[in-house]
């Protein structure tokens, strides 16, 4: 089973990694784990033994079959066979190997849901870039930090996956601290787009009045935040 290169996979292989991935979830038999991006299921039948229930949904229709036929019988687990971020699914628990091609798109989706816990794990330098507090944050940066509490649990080799990825990989553990709605995501994307001007021209192109000569480099997270919100209300 070839990576499918449109999705950006590479498949964990490491089952001790993936029982790491499974305690750091601190998942219960209380909970309802949701988990994007089944693979070829090292991390399922794991969460299915310590979940209420797993809902695991897989895009790629071969590995989908793959996994039906492997897991199918599993009580509590139900497959789906879809973009997972389209998937209208309340959950406890998130768990995810996030395919690299996905990674921003899955933050941004995380960002608006509402979880008691989240694992996940990325390539390290797109977790560079969540927690980074210089002055070339990214859109990325700001809204990862005001909606969560991240941290950095473990390192991960790139040569626990296959086919093997070019750069390593991180596991990190997701508090939420506040969901943010989708329009003031876009907002906040849309003035990076114009980071090089100072905050007084670029609300002029959101038709609002703010009088500051600063640059959002050198305006906090929150100060960021009050600016889309201010936006928003418009």
């Amino acid at each position: 089973m070839n990576k499918r290169k449109k999705h950006g996979q590479h498949f964990l292989t490491s089952t001790s990694i993936a029982n790491y991935i499974v305690k750091a979830s601190k998942t219960t038999k209380n909970n309802l784990v949701y988990e994007i991006g089944t693979g070829r299921g090292i991390l399922t039948p794991i969460l299915c033994k310590h979940a209420k229930h797993v809902v695991t949904s897989e895009i790629d229709k071969k590995l989908y079959h793959y996994t039906f036929q492997k897991f199918s019988k599993i009580s509590n687990l139900t497959l789906i066979n879809d973009d997972g971020f389209k998937i209208t699914q309340d959950f406890d628990i998130f768990v995810s190997n996030l395919p690299y091609s996905k990674s921003r798109i899955a933050i941004q989706w995380l960002l608006q849901k509402k979880f008691l816990n989240a694992i996940i794990m990325v390539q390290d330098d797109f977790a560079e870039k969540l927690l980074r507090t210089t002055k070339d944050r990214r859109a990325i940066s700001v809204l990862a930090q005001y909606g969560f509490h991240m941290k950095v649990i473990k390192n991960v080799s790139n040569t626990n996956f296959s086919p093997i990825p070019k750069v390593n990989s991180v596991i990190i553990e997701i508090k939420q601290h506040h969901i943010i709605a989708k329009e003031l995501i876009e907002i906040v994307n849309k003035l990076f787009s114009y980071r090089r001007k100072t905050i007084q021209n670029i609300a002029k192109n959101f038709g609002i009045i703010v009088k500051s000569e600063m640059r959002l480099e050198e305006m906090s997270n929150d100060e960021i935040i009050r600016l889309a919100k201010k936006i928003s209300r418009i």
